[in-house]
């Protein structure tokens, strides 16, 4: 790859992701160097994990990248677990996604190198695009509905959520009337200086995606979505809700967000 990229930061939010993290920073770093980009870092941004994050981001060794933790000591908050992330990165190149291994790091392999071919672009990884699938999907047009469900009932995972998700995406869509199909990514790559504080501190969780991609698009930014199947999570608790109840609760930010972006 001829890099357009002259360097890399890897933002991890996590709460208790040690099992996740085990697996999936070897396998970043991996699929980081096959596209031999020099310069990246893996910063992991804590919120008070209680399962031994800090002690082994602490004691990792990498000949390749910086592996670093950021431990936060105020109210737990993945938009401005982010945010911080971002805040202490080096690079010009940002890209964040979750830490419990549904984003494979193969995709963020995609996403790197369609960045470094359009480097004035934010790209996103999307479930909905062509060539993304929600989780439990194994194989594109192979795996049936009820067998994804299946596939996420034997897994960490919440079939309510994962089927919650799907249509509240879609709906989210219909409010705030974008051609991207995954307006709750949460999986991204830009420039640093696309990303400011203020698209991350009016949130109580993922509907500072939505914050976000308003304030690119009414900057004229280009967003390139890439298509990935999301898998299910490796370990470890889903800090989605696990009931229709909390998902509702959870959900009626998102809604209002989508409202006051669209009718500013």
């Amino acid at each position: 790859m001829t890099n357009n990229i002259d360097g890399l930061s890897i933002v991890l939010p996590t709460i208790n992701e040690l099992e996740n993290l085990k697996k999936l920073i070897p396998e970043l770093i991996s699929n980081i160097n096959e596209i031999k980009l020099k310069n990246f870092e893996i910063l992991v941004v804590d919120d008070g994990s209680s399962d031994g994050t800090a002690g082994f981001i602490d004691d990792y060794k990498s000949e390749d990248c910086d592996v670093s933790i950021i431990r936060r000591n105020t109210t737990p908050s993945l938009p401005m677990a982010i945010w911080e992330g971002i805040a202490a990165s080096k690079y010009e190149f940002i890209l964040w996604m979750d830490a419990d291994g549904s984003m494979p790091p193969h995709v963020v392999q995609k996403l790197v190198i369609a960045q470094n071919n359009n480097p004035d672009s934010v790209i996103i990884g999307s479930r909905f695009a062509e060539g993304g699938g929600y989780k439990g999907i194994k194989e594109l047009g192979k795996t049936r509905f009820f067998e994804a469900i299946k596939n996420v009932y034997n897994s960490n995972d919440s079939v309510f959520g994962m089927i919650f998700s799907t249509f509240f995406n879609k709906f989210l869509n219909s409010i705030f009337r974008t051609n991207l199909t995954d307006i709750t990514s949460g999986f991204i790559i830009g420039k640093k200086i696309y990303f400011s504080n203020e698209q991350f501190n009016k949130s109580e969780y993922g509907e500072y995606f939505i914050y976000m991609l308003s304030d690119l698009l009414d900057k004229k930014i280009n967003i390139i979505e890439i298509g990935y199947i999301c898998e299910t999570r490796i370990a470890g608790v889903s800090k989605t809700a696990t009931n229709i109840g909390q998902l509702i609760k959870r959900g009626i930010p998102y809604i209002r967000t989508a409202i006051k972006v669209r009718y500013k």
